[in-house]
């Protein structure tokens, strides 16, 4: 078993237990305009998204342009007549304030703490500071690499480029990217030539070209490969 001693996280889904925040925020932000039917809008609007964060991923729209435009397009499926934008704008308000862990993701960041750990997330600055300051994750990260401040979204190479510069790191062999997206987090970091560790909790079967150097199916199984 090869040494790893730096750790690059993806956050949502890997760490964070994105599904659960996003229907809080959700379920929040709807109730905020007093909006009924929320299970008929939530379940258009993960069509939508998961659209539109694959077009970010293939560098088609940028992120400030997918907030508002996922709302658009629900809006306009369902005949609500909102402001898109100040929509997007009182959904993330909602979707910081959720810290929603995947189990075991505390846990395994506490035992890796003598290793060099790093956060490297798609998404909003200000959502995902604030998602970790409120978590029990607050602390826990050298560096947290975000694609909105970065201007760089996995898997373009930039974002890594960011984390080694930032980091010093010079040994590409010490280095591990964990997540749980194939085309994201994998695909960034095969990309880039560092060894990748997909976490799989569904025990999705990989029918891509896409090769992770590892997988797991809960996030304790991670502390088998690293300590």
């Amino acid at each position: 078993m090869k040494s790893y001693d730096i750790i690059f996280f993806d956050l949502d889904d890997t760490l964070f237990d994105f599904r659960s925040a996003q229907q809080a925020a959700f379920s929040k932000v709807f109730e905020q305009y007093k909006l009924n039917d929320i299970e008929q809008y939530e379940k258009s609007y993960r069509s939508i998204s998961k659209v539109l964060w694959r077009d970010l991923e293939n560098g088609l729209i940028s992120l400030s342009k997918l907030g508002s435009e996922r709302f658009r397009r629900l809006f306009v499926e369902h005949e609500l007549e909102l402001d898109d934008v100040t929509f997007n704008q009182d959904y993330l308000k909602f979707l910081g304030e959720q810290t929603h862990l995947v189990q075991g993701a505390e846990k395994v960041i506490k035992e890796l703490s003598h290793k060099r750990l790093a956060a490297i997330t798609n998404g909003f600055t200000d959502v995902q500071i604030s998602r970790i300051n409120k978590s029990p994750l607050v602390g826990r990260f050298e560096h947290i690499l975000i694609s909105e401040a970065t201007g760089f979204q996995k898997p373009q190479a930039g974002i890594f480029d960011v984390a080694f510069e930032k980091m010093k790191i010079t040994n590409k062999a010490k280095v591990l990217m964990v997540g749980d997206s194939l085309t994201s987090d994998m695909q960034g970091g095969l990309n880039y030539g560092i060894d990748t560790c997909w976490f799989n909790p569904n025990a999705v079967e990989n029918l891509s070209s896409i090769k992770p150097t590892y997988e797991v199916n809960h996030l304790e199984g991670l502390l088998d490969i690293v300590k």
